[in-house]
Formats: C-alpha cells, structure tokens, sequence
C-alpha cells in the first residue's frame, strides 16, 4: 500500500475532519497523530526522524492510503518524493484563528514530567518527538511569540503552493464542503454532510484532566520524600 494523499497543512488546519472525509471517500486509513500516540512503532519511527535519523518511509506508511497532520505534514518534501503519485492537500485557515486554536489545545499540553516519562517510556518519547518536530522544528522554540508563528504558517503554505504544479496540490478548507475535494480525487461525492470534527472542546478536557491527575501525584511524591 502506498501513499495516495499527502496532507501538508499544520495542525488545527481541520486535519482531523479530512482524515475522516478521506476514509471516508476510500483513501484510509489516514495517518494523523493519533496513530502515533495508541502505535509502539509510529511512535519510534517519528521518533528517529526527529533526530534526524533515516527512516524507511514506505515501512512507516505501509498501512496507510492517507496522511494528515503533525508529525507526517513535517516531512511533506520528502514523503511527496518518496511517492510521486500522491496528490497534495494543503489545508487553510484564518492565521489568527488557527493560532489561537493552537495555543489553547496542542500547544497547552503540559510538559511530560520526568517521573511519568520513566513509568510510561511511550509518552515521554512522544512528548519529545512532538518538541523536536513541531515546536523547535517547526517554530525554532518560538511559538509563543504570536507574530512569529503566524509568519512561519503563512511561509508554510506559500512554501507548499510554490513546490508542485497546480494539478497535484488542492488547497483546502473544511468549509468548503465535498466538491473541491471529491472533484480534485476524481470520487463521488457523498450524500452525507462533509465532516466536521471539532475537538477543541475534548482537547481542553484532556488537558484539565491531565493537569488535575499529576498534581495528586506530584504531592505524594514530595511528602515520601519529606517523611522518608
């Protein structure tokens, strides 16, 4: 199985929801960070790209018709050489939107600490996987500076727009339903609205929890250390 699609927009670009439209039309399944987090070996693939380690980009899509999302949009030069067939879609949104959308989900997960990174090794390779490609790739460790960022998001999708002829790139938001899509894969389109996976919501849930879970742990940590 090789790549048919290669999504190259950032994260919170709607990636989720074409990830479920492209399994949807018959490209899945469809890469997206989820498959890193529940994989043992997505996570220690991405994990030696990250450090720039040579990976076997056909061993590490092998399953997959699709690819959406951090960490795969990272390398799109590269796995759209890898499979000259594969059409682009470059998602789009508002900078402002997409920064702050950004800000308040995956960029406010907290830090992994040491302790939980030792007793779940998986999390803390994921962890600094997603630091090595995303925030210090991506974003040289200066995501927080707002005007920054957004100048390295519009960089991106003027990057992509520039590196393949207008008949392999689609340039793609959720809002703008089935058709482009359908049209540019060639498929029918489907009876069923296009999908919209909004998780900002659950993301912030996530996050609250994770937050509220280490805290307990953390302070029974400090007092075994104080009695003992």
């Amino acid at each position: 199985m090789a790549l048919k699609i290669i999504g190259a927009g950032f994260g919170r670009t709607g990636t989720l929801s074409l990830k479920v439209a492209l399994e949807q039309l018959g490209f899945g399944p469809c890469h997206h960070m989820k498959e890193v987090m529940l994989n043992h070996d997505q996570a220690e693939w991405f994990s030696q790209a990250s450090k720039g380690i040579e990976v076997d980009w056909h061993e590490v899509f092998k399953n997959y018709k699709s690819a959406v999302d951090w960490p795969s949009v990272a390398y799109y030069k590269t796995l759209a050489n890898t499979f000259p067939e594969a059409k682009i879609v470059l998602g789009i949104r508002d900078p402002n939107a997409w920064y702050k959308s950004v800000r308040e989900t995956i960029y406010s997960v907290p830090r992994i600490p040491m302790w939980i990174r030792f007793v779940f090794p998986r999390s803390g390779k994921v962890a600094q996987m997603i630091e090595k490609t995303v925030w210090q790739g991506e974003f040289s460790g200066r995501f927080e500076d707002k005007d920054f960022a957004i100048k390295v998001f519009n960089e991106h999708i003027k990057s992509v727009k520039e590196a393949f002829p207008p008949e392999r790139i689609l340039i793609h938001s959720p809002k703008d339903g089935w058709h482009p899509l359908c049209d540019f894969l060639g498929v029918e389109i489907p009876d069923t609205p296009y999908p919209w996976e909004n998780d900002s919501f659950r993301f912030k849930q996530a996050i609250f929890l994770m937050k509220l879970l280490w805290l307990p742990a953390i302070i029974l940590i400090i007092i075994a250390v104080l009695t003992f």
